[in-house]
């Protein structure tokens, strides 16, 4: 899709990327989460490619490790061709995500004692001051802007299907907590057709002071409040500082079913613009929290798209 520019849209300009990932494999036997960033000086994309794998040891793993090769491989290629930033974004993501899915459909056939592995993906991808992604599974991307945190992807679980019933009044929210497959995935890279793909091909502009959360849900033992309390007290902090204190408000939870962890903080700035440049408000796709827990609002997928 186009983007037809309006008088009051910024240009697009080169903000400066400040990002630490970090990885724990929490209380699991092994390690299923991968994980890869690239934000070289000077370069006309900057990314992160993040996978959580599925199928226990020697497959989830496996898989996690084929998709985040093959989707980083894929961006970092194409990096350094000006045709492939602006428009050209979207379908470089969708390539990169079919080929990742093909490579384990062939890693599959090879070796049959694999099926039924796979793992979820969550890459975005910052161009100038526009923010992309494409993401399968249930790993979330965050925005923290201003006082607020955004959850900016689809969410493909059952339990996300189970929660926009009870949005639309068809269910309670008892009977959807109480759901005993409510963290089943809904879409995931397998080998076989992707049910559901959330890219974005329209960017959302960023802004000065802006911080980015690309996380498994490992990340996500943290109440979206918690993780919106740590990183509001660590907003003018470095990114790596601001990944550290994610990482062990998580541990210190202590949880003995805590799952692997892995994430990227990605903080964003405008060289031209002023450190106490005013908080701007906007509404995130389906929840607006404050630092209290409160909700705000509850909007549609489309209306927010709209307003980010």
């Amino acid at each position: 899709m186009k983007i037809k520019k309006t008088p009051d849209m910024p240009d697009t300009e080169r903000f400066l990327c400040d990002a630490a990932p970090a990885v724990n494999q929490g209380r699991r036997a092994c390690q299923e989460d991968t994980l890869a960033v690239d934000f070289t000086a000077g370069a006309d994309l900057g990314f992160a490619v993040l996978a959580d794998g599925m199928g226990g040891h020697a497959a989830g793993d496996v898989a996690s490790k084929v998709v985040v090769t093959e989707v980083f491989s894929e961006l970092k290629m194409q990096a350094g061709d000006p045709s492939a930033t602006g428009e050209n974004i979207g379908s470089l993501l969708r390539r990169a995500t079919d080929g990742a899915n093909d490579c384990l459909a062939t890693y599959i056939r090879q070796f049959p004692e694999t099926a039924g592995m796979g793992a979820t993906l969550v890459a975005p991808v910052i161009s100038g001051n526009q923010l992309y992604w494409i993401s399968v599974g249930d790993s979330p991307l965050y925005l923290f802007r201003g006082q607020h945190l955004f959850r900016l992807n689809e969410e493909h679980s059952l339990g996300q299907q189970l929660q926009d019933r009870v949005d639309e009044g068809a269910l309670s929210q008892e009977l959807a907590d109480l759901h005993p497959d409510r963290n089943c995935l809904t879409s995931a890279l397998m080998g076989n057709r992707i049910p559901q793909v959330d890219c974005r091909e329209v960017p959302v502009e960023l802004r000065h002071d802006d911080i980015i959360v690309a996380a498994s849900d490992g990340l996500q033992y943290l109440t979206d409040v918690q993780i919106a309390r740590v990183i509001f007290e660590n907003r003018f902090r470095p990114a790596s500082e601001i990944t550290d204190r994610l990482m062990q408000a998580v541990l210190d939870l202590q949880d003995p079913e805590q799952d692997n962890i892995a994430l990227c903080t990605i903080r964003v700035s405008d060289p031209r613009a002023r450190r106490q440049d005013p908080p701007v408000r906007v509404a995130t796709r389906r929840i607006f929290l404050n630092l209290h827990g409160e909700k705000k609002q509850v909007i549609g997928r489309a209306q927010a798209q709209a307003l980010l």
